[in-house]
């Protein structure tokens, strides 16, 4: 999937040069932080402070997060759409998660050790036999108590349409008898309902990601979080299939509205 083309004004490169400064400036101190005090936190302290540091993040990129709706109290698998690396940060600023995501984000520099020491699950999908090993780490920190996150497409899109879901790590859910709780993700800033400079898609790369988003006006990041659904006894391919619906209803609405 190609990228939309994104043109940055001349004037807004100092505020984007800003705004990229903060953020890797706040990158580098939350990194450090994590390394020293993390371990030894309580698991509510461990929350209360992912939850505080994802916010922060997207605030100094200049990042609006809205949120529509509330998550159930206690252990689920929440489900969303994937636009952005941003969509990570969005939901743990809402409800702090344990991710499923691709190895190589492990191995980025600062931001890698910092997923890793927030219990992120990182998938080799060059292994096929990886995503066993995944959805059963997955399973047992759901039935730990803990909300787990994932995003049934595999990647990102662009925002205007969404891929097919996999089912797969639904099945997590499914072996620890905890709801689903749907979200929908969308990104707009000052021009666009659907922002092209949120988009992490075909290869483009973090860094000019980051700048995107940087030097991008007004963007907003909407969370739409969906009621929860019991999967007791359910197919996980169904599952899939509801809840790619349910999403792909909720972004259409938001978008006519």
């Amino acid at each position: 999937m190609k990228p939309e083309k994104v043109h940055t004004p001349i004037w807004r490169v100092p505020l984007g040069l800003w705004r990229l400064c903060m953020a890797v400036g706040y990158l580098l101190w939350v990194s450090q932080m994590m390394r020293i005090r993390f371990a030894g936190m309580s698991p509510q302290d461990q929350h209360d402070h992912v939850k505080a540091w994802s916010a922060g993040l997207l605030r100094r990129l200049g990042v609006r997060l809205v949120v529509q709706g509330q998550f159930r109290p206690g252990a689920k698998l929440v489900v969303g759409n994937h636009v952005s690396w941003m969509d990570i940060m969005a939901i743990n600023a809402a409800e702090p998660s344990c991710f499923v995501s691709k190895a190589e984000v492990g191995r980025w520099p600062v931001v890698g050790p910092m997923v890793v020491l927030a219990g992120t699950i990182l998938l080799e999908r060059a292994r096929r036999r990886d995503a066993m090993r995944v959805m059963g780490l997955l399973a047992q920190s759901l039935k730990d108590g803990r909300t787990a996150a994932v995003f049934p497409e595999g990647t990102t899109g662009n925002g205007h349409e969404l891929l097919g879901f996999h089912g797969n790590l639904l099945q997590s859910a499914i072996d620890a008898d905890v709801p689903v709780q749907p979200v929908a993700l969308r990104y707009s800033d000052a021009s666009h309902p659907i922002s092209p400079a949120a988009a992490y898609v075909g290869d483009i790369s973090l860094l000019k990601s980051l700048w995107w988003v940087a030097c991008a006006r007004g963007m907003r990041c909407h969370l739409t979080v969906l009621a929860p659904q019991r999967v007791t006894h359910a197919d996980r391919r169904a599952l899939a299939e509801s809840l790619r619906a349910d999403i792909e209803w909720t972004l259409n609405e938001a978008m006519s509205a």
